[in-house]
């Protein structure tokens, strides 16, 4: 049983990161259920301290993923066209062009939404680059975090099983 949930925990480790570049795919939560299988598989690999802590920084980092883009969008004064655009381009872009096709729609779709509202295409440019350079921030940090939660997985993975061989 408990390899098992080690083989899930280390497949969950691996989309976890992908999910921070394909978008659909919760990067840093399916990092964090991995931890939890190596809990509950190896009580004593993983201390309670180390799964809150994570746990916390899994929240903050889902809010901020969601945030992040509004916030540019805000400051970049993107009008609701632009920001319904950046979403359709990008989600276009997955199908067309994969991965890059994400960022390429992403800008396209912003540049389009702010010039169908109105705006001159310089605007539009400087919105659909605020936004586009914002959600890469968004990525790196989501991409970091599930990093550094795979590492932790695949360390404590990695001591579990050499003490559970050591012991037959």
């Amino acid at each position: 049983m408990d390899n098992l949930l080690i083989i899930i925990g280390f497949i969950l480790s691996i989309v976890g990161v992908v999910g921070c570049i394909v978008p659909g795919i919760p990067g840093p939560p399916l990092n964090y259920a991995a931890i939890i299988l190596l809990k509950i598989a190896f009580p004593d690999q993983v201390s309670w301290i180390v799964l809150i802590l994570f746990g916390i920084i899994t929240l903050a980092v889902t809010i901020l993923d969601y945030a992040i883009p509004m916030i540019g969008g805000k400051l970049f004064k993107a009008s609701r066209s632009g920001i319904i655009g950046s979403t359709i381009g990008m989600l276009i872009g997955i199908f067309i062009f994969p991965p890059f096709g994400i960022f390429i729609g992403l800008v396209v779709g912003a540049i389009v939404g702010e010039i169908i509202s109105g705006k001159t295409k310089i605007q539009a440019t400087k919105t659909g680059a605020g936004i586009f350079v914002l959600s890469i921030f968004a990525m790196i940090i989501k991409l970091v975090v599930s990093l550094i939660m795979s590492l932790y997985f695949l360390l404590k993975m990695s001591t579990a099983l050499n003490y559970q061989l050591k012991i037959f």
